[in-house]
Protein backbone atom coordinates (compact mmCIF):
# COMPACT_ATOMS: atom_id res chain seq x y z
CA UNK A 1 0.00 0.00 0.00
CA UNK A 2 3.32 2.51 1.41
CA UNK A 3 4.43 1.59 -2.26
CA UNK A 4 1.83 2.61 -4.59
CA UNK A 5 1.27 5.45 -2.36
CA UNK A 6 5.08 6.57 -3.32
CA UNK A 7 4.63 5.19 -7.16
CA UNK A 8 1.50 8.28 -7.40
CA UNK A 9 3.64 10.76 -5.32
CA UNK A 10 6.35 10.67 -7.74
CA UNK A 11 4.14 9.75 -10.76
CA UNK A 12 2.55 13.75 -9.81
CA UNK A 13 5.94 15.04 -8.81
CA UNK A 14 7.43 14.08 -11.81
CA UNK A 15 5.60 16.65 -14.39
CA UNK A 16 5.87 19.63 -11.75
CA UNK A 17 9.26 19.17 -11.77
CA UNK A 18 9.63 18.89 -15.38
CA UNK A 19 7.44 21.96 -16.40
CA UNK A 20 9.10 24.16 -13.63
CA UNK A 21 12.49 23.38 -15.36
CA UNK A 22 11.15 24.59 -18.47
CA UNK A 23 9.41 27.34 -17.22
CA UNK A 24 13.40 28.75 -16.00
CA UNK A 25 14.77 27.79 -19.53
CA UNK A 26 12.13 29.33 -21.06
CA UNK A 27 12.62 32.61 -18.42
CA UNK A 28 16.42 32.61 -19.15
CA UNK A 29 15.54 32.52 -23.34
CA UNK A 30 13.11 35.30 -23.05
CA UNK A 31 15.32 37.64 -20.46
CA UNK A 32 17.15 39.59 -23.50
CA UNK A 33 13.66 39.82 -25.02
CA UNK A 34 12.29 41.50 -21.69
CA UNK A 35 15.00 43.42 -21.28
CA UNK A 36 14.75 44.99 -25.16
CA UNK A 37 11.25 45.56 -24.58
CA UNK A 38 11.50 47.27 -21.09
CA UNK A 39 14.55 49.32 -22.57
CA UNK A 40 12.79 50.75 -25.50
CA UNK A 41 10.08 51.98 -23.24
CA UNK A 42 12.51 54.37 -20.86
CA UNK A 43 13.31 57.60 -21.28
CA UNK A 44 17.08 58.86 -21.06
CA UNK A 45 16.55 60.03 -17.47
CA UNK A 46 14.94 56.36 -16.26
CA UNK A 47 18.32 54.59 -17.89
CA UNK A 48 20.44 57.45 -16.08
CA UNK A 49 19.22 56.27 -12.71
CA UNK A 50 21.02 55.09 -10.19
CA UNK A 51 19.22 51.69 -8.62
CA UNK A 52 16.43 52.28 -10.85
CA UNK A 53 14.44 48.57 -11.70
CA UNK A 54 14.88 46.94 -14.74
CA UNK A 55 10.89 47.78 -15.60
CA UNK A 56 10.25 51.49 -17.22
CA UNK A 57 9.78 53.35 -13.69
CA UNK A 58 9.83 57.08 -12.84
CA UNK A 59 10.78 57.92 -9.37
CA UNK A 60 7.54 58.88 -7.86
CA UNK A 61 7.02 62.49 -6.96
CA UNK A 62 4.40 65.38 -4.99
CA UNK A 63 4.18 68.86 -5.66
CA UNK A 64 4.77 70.76 -2.79
CA UNK A 65 4.98 74.57 -2.04
CA UNK A 66 4.47 74.84 -5.91
CA UNK A 67 7.70 72.90 -6.61
CA UNK A 68 8.18 68.89 -7.24
CA UNK A 69 9.59 66.82 -4.74
CA UNK A 70 10.80 63.24 -4.39
CA UNK A 71 9.27 61.10 -2.74
CA UNK A 72 11.19 58.17 -0.46
CA UNK A 73 10.24 55.26 1.56
CA UNK A 74 10.82 56.29 5.66
CA UNK A 75 11.04 54.14 8.43
CA UNK A 76 8.12 56.14 10.57
CA UNK A 77 9.94 55.32 13.72
CA UNK A 78 12.33 57.61 12.91
CA UNK A 79 10.02 60.57 12.82
CA UNK A 80 9.33 63.19 15.18
CA UNK A 81 5.26 62.26 16.79
CA UNK A 82 6.30 58.81 15.28
CA UNK A 83 8.81 57.10 17.56
CA UNK A 84 6.04 54.32 18.47
CA UNK A 85 5.08 53.50 15.40
CA UNK A 86 6.69 51.02 13.24
CA UNK A 87 6.79 50.36 9.31
CA UNK A 88 7.19 52.73 6.91
CA UNK A 89 5.34 55.19 4.90
CA UNK A 90 5.87 57.14 1.64
CA UNK A 91 7.04 60.70 2.53
CA UNK A 92 8.02 63.58 0.39
CA UNK A 93 11.75 65.04 1.16
CA UNK A 94 11.57 68.88 1.59
CA UNK A 95 15.02 69.23 2.78
CA UNK A 96 18.26 66.92 2.84
CA UNK A 97 20.52 66.36 5.34
CA UNK A 98 23.43 63.51 6.02
CA UNK A 99 21.95 62.67 9.61
CA UNK A 100 18.35 64.10 9.51
CA UNK A 101 16.19 65.04 6.88
CA UNK A 102 12.81 67.21 6.29
CA UNK A 103 10.30 65.62 5.06
CA UNK A 104 6.10 66.29 4.73
CA UNK A 105 3.76 63.57 4.49
CA UNK A 106 1.55 64.29 1.53
CA UNK A 107 -1.41 62.38 2.99
CA UNK A 108 -1.70 64.83 5.84
CA UNK A 109 -0.03 67.96 4.47
CA UNK A 110 -1.70 69.29 7.74
CA UNK A 111 0.88 68.02 10.11
CA UNK A 112 3.37 70.66 8.23
CA UNK A 113 6.68 69.92 7.88
CA UNK A 114 8.61 66.79 10.45
CA UNK A 115 12.38 65.98 10.66
CA UNK A 116 13.16 62.57 10.46
CA UNK A 117 16.77 60.95 12.14
CA UNK A 118 17.44 59.40 8.47
CA UNK A 119 20.17 60.73 5.91
CA UNK A 120 18.11 60.63 2.34
CA UNK A 121 20.51 58.44 0.65
CA UNK A 122 19.87 55.39 2.49
CA UNK A 123 16.43 55.80 1.62
CA UNK A 124 14.96 53.56 -0.97
CA UNK A 125 12.46 55.39 -3.37
CA UNK A 126 8.91 54.17 -4.26
CA UNK A 127 8.67 53.44 -8.62
CA UNK A 128 5.97 53.80 -10.53
CA UNK A 129 5.40 52.45 -13.54
CA UNK A 130 5.55 55.22 -16.16
CA UNK A 131 6.11 53.73 -20.11
CA UNK A 132 6.90 56.09 -23.00
CA UNK A 133 6.23 54.85 -26.42
CA UNK A 134 7.82 58.30 -28.02
CA UNK A 135 11.16 56.15 -28.82
CA UNK A 136 8.90 54.52 -31.44
CA UNK A 137 7.83 57.48 -32.74
CA UNK A 138 11.11 59.04 -33.16
CA UNK A 139 12.55 56.10 -34.59
CA UNK A 140 9.80 56.00 -37.16
CA UNK A 141 10.45 59.45 -37.91
CA UNK A 142 14.11 59.72 -38.05
CA UNK A 143 14.90 56.66 -40.40
CA UNK A 144 12.14 56.90 -42.66
CA UNK A 145 10.98 53.44 -41.12
CA UNK A 146 7.91 53.19 -43.24
CA UNK A 147 9.77 53.14 -46.66
CA UNK A 148 12.40 50.57 -45.05
CA UNK A 149 9.56 48.54 -44.14
CA UNK A 150 8.37 48.69 -47.95
CA UNK A 151 11.69 47.89 -49.52
CA UNK A 152 12.08 45.17 -46.96
CA UNK A 153 8.48 43.76 -47.85
CA UNK A 154 9.78 43.89 -51.38
CA UNK A 155 12.87 42.24 -51.31
CA UNK A 156 10.89 39.73 -49.19
CA UNK A 157 7.89 38.65 -50.98
CA UNK A 158 10.03 38.57 -54.88
CA UNK A 159 12.46 36.08 -53.55
CA UNK A 160 10.11 34.20 -51.89
CA UNK A 161 8.19 33.93 -54.87
CA UNK A 162 11.43 32.55 -56.64
CA UNK A 163 12.14 30.94 -54.40
CA UNK A 164 8.55 29.07 -53.91
CA UNK A 165 8.32 28.63 -58.30
CA UNK A 166 12.29 27.33 -58.58
CA UNK A 167 12.81 25.08 -55.95
CA UNK A 168 9.41 23.20 -56.25
CA UNK A 169 10.06 22.55 -60.16
CA UNK A 170 13.44 21.51 -59.39
CA UNK A 171 12.49 19.43 -56.12
CA UNK A 172 9.50 18.02 -58.30
CA UNK A 173 11.94 16.52 -61.35
CA UNK A 174 14.65 15.15 -58.50
CA UNK A 175 11.63 13.48 -56.71
CA UNK A 176 9.33 12.35 -59.38
CA UNK A 177 11.64 11.77 -62.72
CA UNK A 178 13.97 9.23 -63.57
CA UNK A 179 17.36 10.30 -65.53
CA UNK A 180 20.89 9.28 -66.05
CA UNK A 181 22.88 10.75 -62.97
CA UNK A 182 19.71 12.49 -60.64
CA UNK A 183 21.22 11.39 -57.68
CA UNK A 184 24.53 12.46 -58.28
CA UNK A 185 23.05 15.87 -59.52
CA UNK A 186 21.18 15.87 -56.21
CA UNK A 187 24.36 14.98 -53.69
CA UNK A 188 26.61 18.05 -56.37
CA UNK A 189 23.33 19.97 -55.36
CA UNK A 190 23.45 19.47 -51.82
CA UNK A 191 27.07 20.16 -51.44
CA UNK A 192 26.52 23.45 -52.59
CA UNK A 193 25.32 24.01 -48.99
CA UNK A 194 28.80 23.40 -47.55
CA UNK A 195 30.41 26.34 -50.31
CA UNK A 196 31.15 29.43 -48.57
CA UNK A 197 29.43 31.97 -49.93
CA UNK A 198 32.23 34.37 -49.48
CA UNK A 199 34.00 32.08 -51.96
CA UNK A 200 31.79 33.11 -55.05
CA UNK A 201 31.70 36.84 -53.57
CA UNK A 202 33.92 38.38 -55.76
CA UNK A 203 33.17 36.69 -58.83
CA UNK A 204 29.50 37.26 -58.63
CA UNK A 205 29.92 41.06 -57.63
CA UNK A 206 31.79 41.48 -60.77
CA UNK A 207 29.67 39.82 -63.11
CA UNK A 208 26.39 41.52 -61.55
CA UNK A 209 28.87 45.14 -61.79
CA UNK A 210 29.50 44.45 -65.67
CA UNK A 211 26.14 44.37 -66.40
CA UNK A 212 25.28 47.27 -64.62
CA UNK A 213 23.13 45.51 -61.78
CA UNK A 214 24.91 46.99 -59.05
CA UNK A 215 22.96 49.62 -57.31
CA UNK A 216 19.41 47.65 -57.74
CA UNK A 217 17.62 44.88 -56.94
CA UNK A 218 18.30 43.03 -59.38
CA UNK A 219 20.91 41.13 -57.63
CA UNK A 220 19.22 40.03 -54.99
CA UNK A 221 16.12 38.93 -56.09
CA UNK A 222 16.75 36.90 -59.51
CA UNK A 223 19.34 34.48 -58.53
CA UNK A 224 16.32 33.54 -56.25
CA UNK A 225 14.72 32.33 -59.63
CA UNK A 226 16.91 29.82 -59.93
CA UNK A 227 16.37 27.72 -56.61
CA UNK A 228 18.59 27.09 -53.79
CA UNK A 229 19.65 23.19 -52.21
CA UNK A 230 18.10 23.85 -48.99
CA UNK A 231 15.07 24.56 -49.80
CA UNK A 232 15.06 21.91 -52.70
CA UNK A 233 15.95 19.53 -50.22
CA UNK A 234 12.56 19.91 -47.82
CA UNK A 235 10.72 19.64 -50.95
CA UNK A 236 11.79 16.75 -52.44
CA UNK A 237 11.56 15.00 -49.13
CA UNK A 238 8.00 16.03 -48.76
CA UNK A 239 7.14 15.01 -52.20
CA UNK A 240 8.60 11.84 -51.94
CA UNK A 241 6.24 10.96 -49.03
CA UNK A 242 3.34 11.58 -51.63
CA UNK A 243 2.50 8.22 -53.16
CA UNK A 244 3.02 7.67 -56.84
CA UNK A 245 -0.04 5.86 -57.52
CA UNK A 246 -1.62 9.32 -57.22
CA UNK A 247 0.59 10.71 -59.93
CA UNK A 248 -0.37 7.27 -61.94
CA UNK A 249 -4.01 7.87 -61.79
CA UNK A 250 -4.12 11.62 -62.81
CA UNK A 251 -2.14 10.03 -65.85
CA UNK A 252 -4.91 7.24 -66.77
CA UNK A 253 -6.95 10.22 -66.57
CA UNK A 254 -4.89 12.51 -69.49
CA UNK A 255 -3.42 14.66 -66.56
CA UNK A 256 0.58 15.90 -67.95
CA UNK A 257 3.45 16.17 -65.63
CA UNK A 258 2.37 19.75 -65.25
CA UNK A 259 -0.92 19.21 -64.25
CA UNK A 260 -0.11 16.58 -61.97
CA UNK A 261 2.55 19.13 -60.09
CA UNK A 262 -0.50 21.77 -59.61
CA UNK A 263 -3.45 19.73 -58.76
CA UNK A 264 -1.85 16.71 -57.12
CA UNK A 265 1.65 17.74 -55.91
CA UNK A 266 1.43 21.41 -54.97
CA UNK A 267 -2.42 20.83 -53.19
CA UNK A 268 -0.83 18.36 -50.54
CA UNK A 269 2.16 20.34 -50.02
CA UNK A 270 1.17 23.27 -48.14
CA UNK A 271 2.74 22.31 -44.71
CA UNK A 272 5.95 22.12 -46.65
CA UNK A 273 5.59 25.14 -49.03
CA UNK A 274 4.66 27.49 -45.93
CA UNK A 275 7.59 26.20 -44.68
CA UNK A 276 9.88 26.97 -46.65
CA UNK A 277 8.02 30.68 -47.04
CA UNK A 278 8.86 31.44 -43.50
CA UNK A 279 12.29 30.18 -43.74
CA UNK A 280 13.01 32.51 -46.31
CA UNK A 281 11.21 35.60 -45.39
CA UNK A 282 12.94 35.40 -42.25
CA UNK A 283 15.93 35.04 -44.34
CA UNK A 284 15.69 37.85 -46.59
CA UNK A 285 14.01 40.05 -43.44
CA UNK A 286 17.43 39.66 -41.81
CA UNK A 287 19.69 39.75 -44.77
CA UNK A 288 22.19 42.30 -43.86
CA UNK A 289 25.63 41.23 -45.87
CA UNK A 290 23.78 40.85 -49.09
CA UNK A 291 21.68 44.46 -49.48
CA UNK A 292 24.71 46.30 -47.89
CA UNK A 293 27.05 44.88 -50.95
CA UNK A 294 24.74 45.40 -53.91
CA UNK A 295 22.99 48.65 -52.62
CA UNK A 296 25.37 50.56 -50.59
CA UNK A 297 25.37 53.39 -53.58
CA UNK A 298 21.54 53.64 -53.44
CA UNK A 299 20.36 54.48 -50.33
CA UNK A 300 16.63 55.16 -51.00
CA UNK A 301 16.86 51.42 -51.74
CA UNK A 302 18.52 50.19 -48.42
CA UNK A 303 15.88 47.16 -46.60
CA UNK A 304 15.55 48.05 -42.57
CA UNK A 305 18.46 45.52 -42.00
CA UNK A 306 21.24 47.95 -43.21
CA UNK A 307 19.40 51.13 -42.18
CA UNK A 308 19.18 50.24 -38.66
CA UNK A 309 22.88 49.40 -38.40
CA UNK A 310 23.68 53.12 -39.53
CA UNK A 311 21.16 53.89 -36.90
CA UNK A 312 22.96 52.17 -34.12
CA UNK A 313 26.14 53.78 -35.40
CA UNK A 314 24.88 57.17 -35.42
CA UNK A 315 23.08 57.02 -32.39
CA UNK A 316 24.89 54.27 -29.84
CA UNK A 317 24.25 56.14 -26.68
CA UNK A 318 20.59 55.95 -27.19
CA UNK A 319 19.71 52.52 -26.38
CA UNK A 320 16.38 53.64 -26.12
CA UNK A 321 16.05 54.11 -29.67
CA UNK A 322 18.26 51.33 -30.72
CA UNK A 323 15.87 49.05 -28.48
CA UNK A 324 12.85 50.60 -30.14
CA UNK A 325 14.16 50.06 -33.94
CA UNK A 326 15.12 46.73 -33.10
CA UNK A 327 11.42 45.33 -31.85
CA UNK A 328 10.20 46.88 -34.50
CA UNK A 329 12.12 45.56 -36.82
CA UNK A 330 11.15 41.81 -35.23
CA UNK A 331 7.97 42.53 -34.99
CA UNK A 332 6.27 41.67 -38.29
CA UNK A 333 8.48 38.20 -38.80
CA UNK A 334 7.70 37.45 -35.08
CA UNK A 335 3.90 37.81 -35.83
CA UNK A 336 4.29 35.77 -39.30
CA UNK A 337 6.36 33.00 -37.29
CA UNK A 338 2.92 32.78 -34.46
CA UNK A 339 0.39 32.56 -37.29
CA UNK A 340 2.10 30.29 -39.12
CA UNK A 341 3.96 27.89 -36.53
CA UNK A 342 1.58 24.71 -36.80
CA UNK A 343 2.24 24.05 -40.31
CA UNK A 344 5.51 25.39 -39.88
CA UNK A 345 5.84 23.10 -37.35
CA UNK A 346 4.75 20.04 -39.62
CA UNK A 347 6.45 20.86 -42.53
CA UNK A 348 9.55 20.42 -41.07
CA UNK A 349 8.59 17.07 -39.33
CA UNK A 350 7.35 15.75 -42.51
CA UNK A 351 10.13 16.67 -44.59
CA UNK A 352 12.45 15.04 -42.19
CA UNK A 353 10.38 11.48 -42.73
CA UNK A 354 13.11 8.82 -44.56
CA UNK A 355 11.37 7.67 -48.04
Amino acid sequence: MASSVTRKANKAIKPILVTSFTLVLLMMFLSPFAFMVFTSLKTPEQISVVGAPIWPAAVASFEYNGKEVDMYTVPLNTCEGSENHSGTAGLALVKKGTRASTFVDPDHLERGEFVCQVSWRALDRPWKFSPTFNNYKEVWDTIQFPRLLWNTTFYAIMSTIGVLISCTFVAYGFSRFDFPGRDFLFVVLIATIFLPGFVTLIPTYTFFQRIGWVGTWLPLIVPTFFGNAFDVFLLRQYFMTIPREMDEAAMIDGASRFRILWSVIVPQSYPVLLAVTVFHIVYAWNDFFGPLIYLSTNRAAWPVSVALNTFNGIYGQKPQLIQAGALMTLLLPLLLFIFAQRFFVQGIVITGVDK
